[in-house]
């Protein structure tokens, strides 16, 4: 293998970025995650989501204006360290690669209950560790056809969400649907917040789940052939994106059949996650066709995020190795200007889900569903944070911004309210309160290593992203 120094090749073009971004919002937490969310929720739900899709794009927006400003590698740690200081810098960086090795878990280990729709006697942490292998060698080849796999990843995602929508309708309105599919589904059994408020507000922890996604297009930048043009339009469209896969999908699902009668049939194994409530809807109205359709494309979906999500980590150790906060062999790029050191090594990281699977396989997803909302919790409160320090060196400077964020400083502090609100709801759910002890213990092993790396004589690398 031949590798050395070099440039990540700006070979990502606009419909690489555009569907990359649009796949981030397609995938398990929408797909599988609302399982949960349903329980806690019931049809409320669907403003959960849109409240919580609302502030992830305030966040996208915050991102935005820096990585258009400064399209760099490894945009969040490059920001940090640029405009808060060391320790910042490298916290966020190793944090957003914590935050997608969990998120890479979770998606192989909602690949495993998508083939036990098929397949129920093959386990999960089988599944797992073969698509595992799959996703990296195509992350192996070369950027360009990791965009092509993920353009047509996302294809298929958007194809089948929208045509799932319009399946929906029909069968609604055209009363195929049967008695049982009538929009007054999302008042009559129970009402509109069946667990008043107080249920809402504790399924928006699962609910940020789904939004974890989103940042990739930050990650995006170095490799973007035109990032001051592609990025703005990429993430402008994220609040759409939001109103018809999110508030949108699910409407018409619920509509189709009572929600309380769907949460039995998804509990019936004793795991609210063994099936995707978008799948077992279709099951339930006797259409196994288009069931079996949609459990290929929320396979896909699975497939997709975890694509994305080894991309995400190499690029983001290719960016801490850069400021020399990680090892410099994470810059070794081979000739076909991948970083194969930075691959390898979050997956030698990500393999743990298999061990994870084979010893918890009915609560794995829960577990890597709850320690990813804790990394992405630090996640978006660093963001709006850098954000705040960004825009004030910005205006020291007399910079005037192409693409400024929305409501600032406005929406940085409600943002930062939002996090907070999410981090009370966890310490409330007894099953997950796990994942906020987690944090701390996080905080002060980064913190650890960081002055490790102060001892050891560690510098920043005169690279530091300059393009």
């Amino acid at each position: 293998m031949d590798t050395h120094p070099g440039e990540l090749q700006r070979s990502l073009k606009n419909r690489h970025i555009q569907l990359i971004a649009l796949g981030g919002a397609i995938g398990t937490g929408l797909f599988l995650g609302s399982a949960g969310v349903l329980q806690s929720a019931g049809p409320s739900m669907i403003l959960g989501y849109a409240i919580a899709g609302w502030i992830a794009f305030l966040i996208m927006r915050q991102l935005g204006e820096m990585i258009v400003e400064e399209p760099v590698a490894g945009s969040f740690s490059h920001f940090a360290h640029k405009y808060w200081g060391g320790f910042a810098g490298f916290l966020s960086g190793w944090n957003y690669w914590a935050l997608y090795i969990l998120v890479g878990m979770a998606e192989l280990t909602a690949v495993g209950k998508y083939i036990q729709f098929w397949w129920p006697e093959v386990p999960t942490w089988a599944t797992a560790a073969a698509f595992f292998v799959l996703i990296n060698a195509i992350n192996l080849t070369n950027v360009k056809f990791f965009g092509e796999a993920e353009f047509w990843f996302a294809i298929i995602k958007v194809a089948a969400v929208l045509g799932m929508i319009v399946l929906g309708l029909w069968l609604l309105l055209s009363g195929t649907g049967g008695e049982q599919a009538q929009v007054s589904n999302l008042w009559r059994h129970g009402g509109f917040f069946p667990h008043g408020v107080g249920g809402l507000v504790m399924a928006l922890a699962f609910i940020m789940f789904s939004f974890g996604g989103l940042e990739l297009v930050g990650i995006t930048a170095a490799e973007a052939a035109e990032p001051k043009k592609v990025i703005p339009k990429a993430i402008n469209q994220v609040v759409y994106r939001i109103l018809i896969f999110y508030v949108g999908a699910l409407g018409v699902l619920l509509c189709l059949y009572p929600w309380d009668a769907l949460l039995v049939a998804l509990n019936a194994s004793g795991d609210p996650y063994s099936s995707s409530p978008f799948v077992q809807i279709f099951s339930l109205l006797g259409s196994e066709v288009a069931a079996n359709i949609l459990n290929f494309v929320v396979l896909t979906a699975a497939l997709s995020v975890y694509n994305s999500g080894v991309y995400c980590n190499s690029r983001m150790l290719y960016g801490l190795a850069e400021q020399g906060n990680a090892p410099r062999a994470f810059l070794r790029i081979d000739k076909r200007g991948v970083p194969v050191i930075a691959i390898g090594a979050s997956a030698l990281i990500t393999l743990l889900c298999v061990l994870i699977n084979y010893t918890l396989p009915k609560g794995a997803l829960e577990l890597l569903m709850s320690l990813v909302v804790a990394a992405l919790v630090i996640n978006w409160a660093m963001i709006s944070l850098i954000h705040l320090k960004f825009r004030a060196a910005k205006q020291r400077e007399g910079v005037q911004l192409e693409f400024k964020a929305l409501w600032y400083p406005f929406g940085n502090y409600l943002c930062l309210a939002f996090v907070l609100l999410i981090l009370g709801v966890m310490w409330q759910l007894e099953g997950i309160r796990l994942s906020v002890y987690a944090i701390p213990l996080w905080l002060l092993f980064i913190g650890l290593c960081y002055r490790l790396k102060g001892a050891l004589g560690a510098a920043p690398s005169p690279r530091i992203a300059r393009r």
